[in-house]
């Protein structure tokens, strides 16, 4: 008997493991989340797992939605919400943070809660903020249930992209140059026009630039799917993108531009440890200034899989994808984008560890040309995720 089966019940062995497929949120991420979870449940293999999908709404109520990923997709340019989908405005799915008592309760006002049975692993689609951030994982360990993807620690670092460099310096992963914002450093001056930012956060971005150059990148410390990056030529633009940027976070962070190609490597979790994927690149986006929401989610824009790399360069960005998982402690899956610059060393720009898994996404690309197929790839996902105890590990 494996030891998985060894810790169930008799009604779990008898039973197929029940996933519930959790998506949506908070951020400004969730109809990119909702896509996500379309794919997912459109590819997960049925005759292995029993299927429950659980919808977060915008303002944050858990819901129980439609089984019905084609609803889920993105069409003529509208974006999904799991508003859409849910199937009452007022009912509320409830997991118990009780360890021991892992069934799911659905209730409405007026009617007597329903319960939906016991949650074996939860495949947390969650993008960005209040999901991917480590606040739902910290949820799911103290209700003791088994989850896809990294723990509390790594799924934090991951968001925030200053801490993700440090973490990354301190282990000898390289990295560009990049300046940070905090909040309180954003305040009010006196003479200061409406919105504009203090003098000394503007002059710290000028001398940023004055070392590094110009264009720089403005965006969102602790979002994903590029939402809220903008690119800047000079200071002009400077106010406008530091606005954009703090509509999604208020710490922002400031890059210097990397010339070079962007590459992609993907690294996923078997039982004999972590391997990486064959990288991909993100060819020069002519119809848009960067590789920006539009360009991945609206317009499709194409990537190349496999990178068109030497077996050296292969080699080389795969082990640093690897490391950069094992330096953030990473569980599951990670996606790492590196720019390889034009003296052809590899820079880390960031990791992912909640990758997007819609049919454009490059995570599942890069492990389909790998030879790992998509329902095999979220299959090896879950049973990694069944494997793992919850708690210090």
């Amino acid at each position: 008997m494996s030891s998985e089966n060894s810790s169930q019940s008799p009604e779990q062995q008898l039973r197929k493991p029940r996933v519930a497929v959790v998506f949506g949120g908070r951020s400004s991420e969730h109809a990119i989340s909702v896509v996500t979870a379309g794919a997912v449940l459109r590819s997960i293999d049925r005759t292995k797992y029993d299927v429950l999908p659980i919808g977060i709404t915008t303002d944050g109520r858990w819901a129980l939605t439609a089984d019905d990923p084609e609803r889920m997709a993105i069409a003529d340019r509208r974006l999904p919400s799991v508003e859409q989908i849910a199937e009452s405005t007022d009912g509320t799915v409830v997991l118990s943070a009780d360890p021991g008592n892992r069934e799911v309760v659905y209730s409405e006002p007026g009617s007597v809660p329903k319960a939906l049975g016991e949650v074996d692993v939860v495949f947390p689609v969650l993008h960005g903020p209040y999901g991917e951030d480590g606040t739902l994982q910290g949820l799911l360990e103290l209700s003791g249930v088994p989850y896809v993807g990294a723990g509390v620690l790594a799924s934090a670092v991951g968001q925030d992209k200053e801490y993700m460099k440090r973490v990354f310096t301190s282990f000898g992963l390289p990295v560009g140059p990049y300046v940070v914002i905090r909040p309180r450093e954003w305040e009010q001056r006196a003479g200061d026009a409406e919105g504009a930012p203090a003098a000394a956060v503007r002059k710290k971005i000028v001398d940023f630039a004055a070392e590094h150059g110009w264009p720089l990148f403005v965006k969102p410390a602790r979002a994903g799917s590029s939402v809220g990056i903008s690119k800047v030529d000079g200071l002009a633009g400077l106010d406008e993108a530091i606005a954009e940027a703090r509509r999604h976070d208020p710490k922002i962070l400031v890059e210097s531009l990397l010339r070079g190609r962007e590459i992609e490597c993907g690294v996923l979790e078997f039982e004999d440890g972590p391997r990486a994927s064959v990288p991909a690149e993100i060819p020069p986006v002519t119809a848009h200034d960067f590789y920006d929401f539009e360009a991945k989610y609206i317009d499709s824009a194409a990537g190349l899989v496999p990178a068109p790399l030497t077996a050296q360069e292969t080699a080389e960005v795969q082990r640093l994808a690897v490391a950069a998982f094992d330096a953030t402690s990473c569980e599951g899956l990670v996606r790492a984008d590196f720019f390889l610059t034009e003296d052809g060393e590899f820079v880390i720009n960031e990791i992912n560890t909640m990758p997007g898994f819609t049919p454009i996404s490059m995570y599942p690309r890069m492990w389909q040309e790998s030879g790992v197929g998509y329902a095999e790839l979220i299959d090896t996902l879950i049973q990694a995720a069944l494997r793992r105890s919850t708690g210090l590990r």
